[in-house]
């Protein structure tokens, strides 16, 4: 009865982009395999799906693929699901007192719908305001990756940079937008290859409508060289 009503809950979400959290959702086991480990049971479980699907492994072009897909899972597009891949985020005191917005944009993000496990593919624009503490430039691009590294929901994504980033400024003062292409919607469905997504959270000041305001007229700024 219970698998009928979990069945029942996937087919109503269906195609809908929706979090059930801002956190991740994971088991408390999550990590107690090896990434050799779980390298090993993904390559068999991909194997076990291609020859499911009727492909001969036994051809030049396919046999290696269950290997590659299994470490692609776990060292890259998926590599931002294990805490201690986080990156550290060094912070520094504000000694030349910059005390207006700083604004980094155009922050490639890669990232995979949890729904499909297909590519989300955009760019992150994040400001933060610092109340005395700064942070390096290239770690705000880093803690994007981080939490893009992992089966996502655009809105969570947001949310996460967010709140990373509000933690380790030690402010409210922080802000994302996102706006990306979901390949579940442009090459599949649907198959509407115009459409985008775009997310947003503002976080202490950027709630304000004219900071928010001017976070927005920064991030449309033309910055081709």
């Amino acid at each position: 009865m219970k698998i009928d009503k979990a069945l029942e809950a996937i087919e109503a979400l269906g195609d809908n982009h929706v979090a059930t959290s801002a956190t991740t959702p994971l088991r408390e086991d999550a990590f107690k395999l090896s990434d050799a480990e779980k390298i090993a049971l993904i390559k068999e479980d991909v194997k076990h799906i291609m020859e499911t699907l009727g492909l001969d492994l036994t051809d030049d072009s396919l046999k290696g693929t269950p290997q590659r897909v299994a470490k692609m899972f776990v060292n890259e597009i998926f590599s931002g699901l294990h805490p201690q891949r986080k990156p550290d985020a060094s912070t520094f005191d504000n000694h030349y007192k910059y005390g207006e917005m700083l604004v980094e944009k155009n922050i490639t993000v890669y990232s995979t719908c949890e729904h499909h496990l297909l590519p989300i593919v955009g760019r992150a624009h994040v400001a933060y305001i610092s109340n005395g503490t700064v942070v390096g430039l290239s770690k705000m691009n880093r803690i994007v990756d981080y939490y893009a590294k992992r089966p996502q929901v655009q809105e969570r994504l947001t949310m996460q940079i967010v709140q990373d980033l509000q933690v380790v400024l030690g402010t409210k003062d922080v802000a994302c937008v996102i706006d990306a292409k979901h390949l579940c919607v442009n090459s599949r469905g649907i198959r509407d290859i115009e459409s985008s997504t775009v997310t947003s959270e503002f976080g202490g000041k950027f709630k304000e409508q004219s900071v928010k305001r001017e976070f927005l007229d920064y991030i449309k700024l033309d910055t081709t060289f």
